[in-house]
């Protein structure tokens, strides 16, 4: 019986068709490490990451594990109904999880930050400030399961608040009780047995059936597949919800059931909890099983029934589209206990005709009353932004016209609302930004707002000469903003937090060209930042490498851009063209102005990390990261349906910029991609000879095989035949005649990229006499994540690369 349970060995690297040999299987490669100094690069130790306490008076200071060694990814993994999980632990399968290593408090105020006494060889995840600020808790990994732990600020010490029982399958394992008193925490339940044994031979044949009811579902990944998948899933993922405090012991609430989330009342008196239940589903994720969401008091008494949901597996494939009834079910964060939710209005699909699109509902505790329509909504509700008693925002978004609307909102006397604002959401010169949140007494997250009533706004500030984060406040009468601070020219400084009531102090993160990331403490009023931390650059060996902006026009106008990287002591004039590898990622969009929007990235302070390309740069190669590749759909028409067009034409505009600027020679220029730069990688391959060769990581290149839609196409293979066959480059395998480097995750869990893919496009290219190589990585995912992978990676890249790019004859 399958139950897809990946528990071996590391077993031996694939890979097909060695360079420049036959088609052969090449058994026993062991794992190679990239060329000087890509190694020592890789094992730097990552920068802490900081988060700023709900007092605003530490910060903490996440120590990050650096790339996993193999091992850690070959432990046994579940794949159920949309998840991977670690048996072990009850928690997200190693390759979905980023441990953190050690933890420590830097005052805001100054000096040394002091390290938390942790077991040694500790590694723990989920952290999250105590409303209160005085401590976080956090997930420790231990050898039998996930421990709740405590690390308290002004001791420094770290403490077990349970055993090994936490239950994180379905993540959010434990919420803070709005006093600091405690928290909410999903376990195992008492007295658990043994999982199922599920190897022995089936019972019976798996059998679907659809009796003329249209259920169109995308290609999801890691889905229920037979009754020991369902026998997993029921016993891996039935969670006890338990209340633990701080000081005293843990009590059960309610009983165990399969719960995907669950959440404390800002008040404290009531649980919101999502559980799901049987009938399982072998098409759809768990998310779309048989639902119920109801609040529960602390004893795990139901109080009300907010949805009983069914299964949901006939979702039109549209984007905009979505299933009936309650959904997006939270509580407000500034009352103390009031569910929002919303429901469409059109049936969820957006080919029916509609005025109004969503409502959105709250309801207020006791919870015995009529819900009161919030606002409607004439697209998909998109989320809110709480404020106090009379204000919030309200977003709203139309994935097919990429159209945002913003709503001001008063909760205490609903109705239409206000619009704010509207805009194309892809806009990034003309993006706003967010409303500033921060915790409050409850340590849910509400709006900053100044003593005059504006509202604080902080966005990227993305403009031509670069991104200059900013600080801003909003008049919600009118949408008129007034810049308080933005970073200065030639920095890039985001703010971290803020400081003080008034906002004239925060906490920021700083870089530039030259210097890494370190925090400061920044006042408004003019006077030279206060340096907190002073972290290294982990890369010395990349800091002589320039890069610039560059522009250029496609044929049909339309205006392009990317970001050229040059060799650290590369001298134009002396040295003369570089061998060049362009590496890209497509995008759609619905207005050409936007689509040509450029912005440089002069200010940033680059260092590549995993199995990046930039890495390139070490062995002489010149790189144009991302140059655009839009693909444009005016008037209304699809984008897609000219995507060969659109994409050719790009590369050739590309081409011809870093060709005339002398830093390349078009007879030693390369293109990859990761995933949907693997599939334009392909395509170019197979459209045009502007390229010597390709590296296609983890793509999809039959499109046949993604027949509900695939990134940004809505439509099914049914509705647009030719466009899902022309974009296929598995379609042209035969016109591929430059040698392709194709590398595939063996565990690919991202919706679309079915190893599959690779492997047949393989074969067709094998088929057809062309030049390439295949290889597979053993246990990794659609990112690739152990050490060993990733430095196999780099070293895969750079041979092909050097033989068929760098050292290749003339054409």
């Amino acid at each position: 019986m399958r139950h897809r349970l990946l528990a071996r060995a590391v077993p031996a690297f694939v890979l097909l068709a060695a360079l420049g040999g036959p088609a052969l299987a090449q058994d026993g490669l062991s794992y190679q490490q990239p060329p000087a100094p890509i190694a020592d690069i890789l094992d730097k130790k990552p920068t802490p990451t900081p988060s700023l306490s709900p007092d605003r008076t530490t910060l903490a200071l996440f120590d990050r594990s650096n790339l996993p060694p193999i091992a850690e990814l070959a432990e046994p993994m579940l794949r159920l109904a949309g998840y991977r999980i670690n048996p072990r632990n009850n928690g997200p399968a190693n390759s979905r999880v980023s441990w953190l290593t050690g933890l420590s408090f830097q005052p805001v105020t100054g000096g040394e930050a002091r390290a938390v006494t942790l077991p040694a060889n500790s590694r723990f995840t989920s952290p999250n400030w105590s409303p209160d600020g005085r401590s976080v808790a956090f997930l420790m990994d231990a050898p039998t399961g996930l421990e709740l732990w405590l690390a308290d600020v002004a001791s420094g010490q770290a403490r077990k608040l349970t055993d090994a029982r936490i239950n994180a399958t379905a993540g959010g394992a434990f919420d803070w009780l709005p006093d600091s008193s405690g928290l909410m925490a999903q376990m195992v339940p008492a007295g658990r047995r043994a999982a199922p044994d599920v190897s022995g031979p089936p019972s019976g044949p798996t059998v679907e059936e659809s009796m003329g009811r249209a259920a169109p579902v995308r290609t999801y990944q890691d889905l229920l597949a037979n009754a020991g998948d369902e026998a997993l899933f029921e016993h891996y993922f039935t969670s006890q919800l338990t209340l633990v405090p701080l000081q005293g012991r843990a009590r059960p609430i309610g009983e165990p059931a399969v719960h995907l989330g669950a959440s404390v009342s800002p008040d404290g008196r009531y649980l919101l909890k999502t559980t799901v239940k049987r009938p399982w589903s072998y098409v759809v994720p768990a998310r779309l099983f048989p639902t119920e969401v109801v609040v529960t008091d602390l004893q795990g008494r139901i109080v009300h029934r907010v949805a009983d949901l069914p299964l949901r597996d006939d979702i039109p494939t549209a984007f905009d589209a979505t299933a009936p009834g309650p959904r997006s079910v939270s509580w407000r964060s500034d009352a103390p206990a009031t569910l929002v939710w919303a429901e469409a209005q059109d049936g969820g699909d957006p080919r029916n005709p509609a005025d109004v699109r969503d409502r959105v509902f709250m309801l207020a505790a006791p919870f015995d009353a009529e819900p009161t329509r919030l606002v409607d909504l004439s697209e998909r509700y998109a989320g809110v932004t709480w404020g106090d008693a009379d204000t919030a925002l309200v977003y709203s978004r139309w994935f097919n016209s990429r159209h945002e609307t913003r709503f001001v909102v008063d909760p205490s006397d609903p109705g239409e609302g206000r619009v704010l604002l509207e805009r194309n959401y892809q806009d990034r010169y003309n993006d706003p930004g967010f409303p500033v949140t921060e915790p409050n007494a409850a340590g849910f997250p509400v709006a900053r707002f100044t003593s005059d009533g504006r509202v604080l706004m902080t966005g990227a500030g993305a403009t031509r000469e670069g991104e200059y984060p900013f600080l801003a406040t909003m008049d919600l009468s009118n949408g008129e903003t007034e810049r308080l601070w933005t970073s200065a020219s030639g920095d890039y400084e985001t703010i971290v937090g803020i400081l003080d009531d008034d906002a004239r102090r925060l906490v920021t993160r700083r870089e530039t060209r030259n210097d890494p990331p370190n925090l400061y403490v920044r006042n408004l009023d003019g006077q030279t930042p206060d340096a907190l931390t002073t972290f290294p650059d982990p890369a010395p060996q990349l800091a002589g490498v320039s890069r610039q902006l560059i522009t250029y026009t496609r044929k049909d106008g339309v205006q392009l851009s990317g970001t050229l990287y040059l060799p650290a002591g590369y001298d134009r004039d002396r040295d003369g063209p570089l061998p060049l590898v362009m590496w890209a990622y497509p995008a759609e969009f619905t207005d050409a102005a936007v689509a040509g929007q450029v912005v440089d990235s002069a200010n940033r302070f680059v260092r590549p990390g995993g199995s990046s390309h930039l890495f390139l740069l070490t062995q002489g190669y010149a790189v144009l990261d991302d140059p655009s590749m839009p693909i444009v759909g005016v008037d209304g028409a699809e984008p897609n349906d000219t995507y060969i067009e659109q994409l050719t034409a790009s590369a050739q505009a590309a081409v011809d910029a870093v060709v005339g600027m002398g830093v390349a020679d078009r007879d030693r220029i390369a293109v990859g991609g990761h995933s949907y730069g693997a599939f334009m990688t392909a395509n170019l391959l197979a459209h045009t000879d502007l390229f010597r060769t390709g590296i296609a990581r983890s793509g999809a290149y039959n499109r046949t095989l993604t027949p509900f839609g695939f990134q940004a196409e809505q439509r099914t293979y049914w509705e647009a035949t030719d466009t899902y066959t022309e974009m296929s480059p598995f379609t042209y395998a035969k016109r591929v005649n430059e040698p392709i480097l194709l590398i595939h995750g063996e565990a690919d869990d991202n919706s679309g990229t079915f190893p599959v893919q690779s492997e047949r496009f393989y074969a067709a290219l094998k088929g057809n006499g062309a030049t390439v190589r295949y290889v597979v990585l053993p246990l990794e995912a659609h990112g690739y994540r152990a050490r060993e992978s990733v430095g196999h990676t780099l070293w895969e890249m750079t041979r092909w690369l050097d033989r068929y790019v760098k050292d290749a004859p003339a054409r």
